[in-house]
């Protein structure tokens, strides 16, 4: 027994147990608690009971039990269900899987009795789920996000403002939610005193003014507040009153400022410094002036503003540090973005209508934008953008001076039909050398855009890049083969439209050590799919998605390739598979 006793003090390095839970206390990063996990028993069981909050990034990946059982104190969790292609491309098959429900019913149980907040994204959460997890922890519950998720209603949403008198936080931001009572707000002004961010941007849920006016006047804490469409002109007494408000989104304009005045008596609270506005125009951009300069985020996403507004309102905005726009900003609004918004740190341009960017000129994003913007913002830790046109020189300029940089997301539209420069071999090694901070990496190209070299070279360069989308990259077999040499800490893989077979792909998922998921959609198919047997390993789930054909709303046909989908497992096989997903191997 005391020869016991001194092994077991030997291998935690003579901490004690209570040294080692107040130490551990302090290491948040998931990465860190995992590496320390392995270091003895003893170690892993503080980790096990000292673990706060866990992000599941696949709902496969593990089963509630088993959740539950690691980690007993758990105060938060983050849940992801569907691909994100389900999402941002539409190509997973609706019916694909992730049912909070099972989840939601380990939750309700008294062994999760410490959880506070709750994360889901993707997920399918039925009117059912909410009322077993409402009755369960609602009075305990301080922060609760359904993220991008579907399957409720506003009765499921009554429930909660019914029941969670104690929450800080609801999101809802881009769930399809389905409108039958619309009491819901109400009952959540009336009975949630200390509700501090409420959030149901990009929904489908209606909002009247005087809901909101009782929310500002019950809940006195509340600093976000981002709604779906409410004009604009009816929010003032809203505004008056939400005196703590730093965060507003949403709302809209139904009239012209010029013509009626609707908008000159509306007036933002003194605190307020991130903003986005619904389907404002040039007429009614005048109001934004008064707190432009406070301003240190704004999204105009959903404006009809041109480029000639997008110039006049960022001059008036020295402090953004976030900003989201359309590509109808173009070269020369990005040109002014660098020359006014040196603390910029997150920049995302989204790819705005085709039309609009064919009646404006200056409505097209390229190289000479993304050069300016390298040059003027070297705060700039995050850019999503969609050019237009693209050369070597502006990745290089990126990696040049751009040494914050951890996220960085391209992709290549198809208006023209002659780029200036390709491939972009050079830019990419250039902008991975000096980068050296990324995490999270996507660049979607068209053929030619990145040569198997350059696939190489991002595979070489890659450092401590966790995540990848790749699209139309490479040239054979040979490029990703080797592109898997290097990517040391590569732990998901996104790739569209490349031109590898299967047997390259399953050789390629061998070679990398940290890959936990991969997604595939297009690439050269076997007749029977068994070169994919090539991976095949324990705990490592391989789903096939069969090409299928969808119809599209001027009832024509899409055609989606197949797909593989194949990530790690501690639940084995999942028994929701929908016919339109074919588990290709038992574990």
């Amino acid at each position: 027994m005391e020869s016991r006793n001194h092994l077991n003090r030997a291998l935690s390095f003579g901490i004690s147990d209570l040294a080692l839970k107040c130490v551990m206390g302090y290491i948040e990063e998931p990465c860190d608690r995992g590496a320390i996990s392995l270091v003895c028993k003893n170690w892993y069981r503080s980790d096990c009971f000292t673990r706060k909050h866990v992000t599941i990034a696949i709902c496969y990946s593990t089963t509630p039990q088993r959740l539950r059982e690691r980690f007993p104190s758990l105060e938060s969790l983050k849940l992801k269900g569907k691909p994100r292609a389900a999402m941002f491309f539409n190509l997973i098959p609706e019916d694909w899987g992730g049912y909070a429900g099972p989840w939601i019913n380990e939750i309700a149980s008294d062994d999760f009795s410490c959880l506070k907040a709750l994360h889901l994204r993707r997920m399918i959460v039925r009117d059912g789920d909410i009322d077993v997890l409402v009755r369960a922890r609602g009075r305990m519950l301080l922060s609760l996000k359904l993220d991008k998720c579907s399957g409720f209603s506003t009765d499921g949403l009554s429930m909660i403002a019914s029941s969670c008198r104690s929450l800080r936080t609801l999101f809802l931001e881009e769930s399809t939610v389905s409108e039958k009572d619309g009491s819901w707000l109400h009952q959540l002004a009336v009975n949630d005193s200390v509700l501090e961010i409420l959030n149901f941007y990009m929904t489908d849920l209606k909002s009247s003014w005087q809901d909101l006016e009782l929310i500002a006047r019950n809940c006195r804490s509340i600093v976000s507040l981002k709604i779906s469409e409410c004009d604009v002109s009816d929010l003032v007494g809203f505004f008056r009153m939400a005196a703590s408000i730093e965060e507003f989104g949403g709302g809209s304009f139904e009239g012209q400022a010029g013509e009626d005045n609707r908008y000159n008596s509306v007036s933002f609270p003194p605190r307020l410094c991130r903003l986005g506005l619904s389907f404002m125009g040039s007429n009614e951009m005048h109001i934004i002036f008064p707190v432009a300069s406070a301003l240190k985020k704004l999204d105009l996403q959903y404006t009809f503003l041109s480029t000639e507004d997008h110039c006049q309102l960022i001059q008036r905005c020295p402090n953004i540090e976030v900003l989201e726009v359309r590509d109808v900003i173009g070269d020369r609004g990005l040109e002014v973005v660098a020359q006014t918004c040196r603390r910029l740190r997150r920049l995302r341009i989204e790819r705005g209508e085709d039309e609009q960017g064919l009646e404006d000129e200056h409505g097209m994003v390229s190289h000479r934008g993304l050069s300016a913007i390298a040059r003027g913002c070297p705060e700039l830790e995050y850019l999503a953008v969609y050019v237009s046109d693209i050369m070597n020189s502006a990745l290089e300029s990126m990696g040049t001076y751009c040494k914050n940089l951890c996220d960085f997301r391209l992709v290549l539209l198809e208006r023209e039909e002659i780029i200036t420069e390709l491939p972009l071999d050079n830019g990419v090694r250039a902008l991975l050398r000096g980068c050296t901070k990324l995490r999270r990496f996507a660049l979607y190209l068209r053929p030619g855009g990145l040569s198997d070299i350059g696939l190489g070279y991002l595979g070489e360069y890659s450092g401590d890049i966790r995540w990848m989308l790749l699209g139309h990259v490479g040239e054979s077999d040979e490029g990703i083969l080797r592109f898997a040499r290097g990517c040391r800490k590569l732990q998901k893989l996104e790739l569209r439209g490349c031109c590898f077979s299967e047997r390259a792909l399953a050789l390629a998922v061998l070679q990398l050590p940290c890959l936990r998921y991969i997604w595939v959609q297009g690439y050269n198919a076997s007749p029977d799919g068994r070169d994919l047997m090539v991976m095949d390993r324990p705990y490592w789930n391989i789903e096939f998605i069969p090409p299928r054909q969808e119809l599209t709303e001027n009832n024509g046909r899409q055609e989606h390739p197949a797909q593989i989908l194949a990530y790690y497992s501690l639940a084995g096989r999942r028994i929701d598979c929908p016919p339109t997903v074919i588990p290709m191997f038992r574990l």
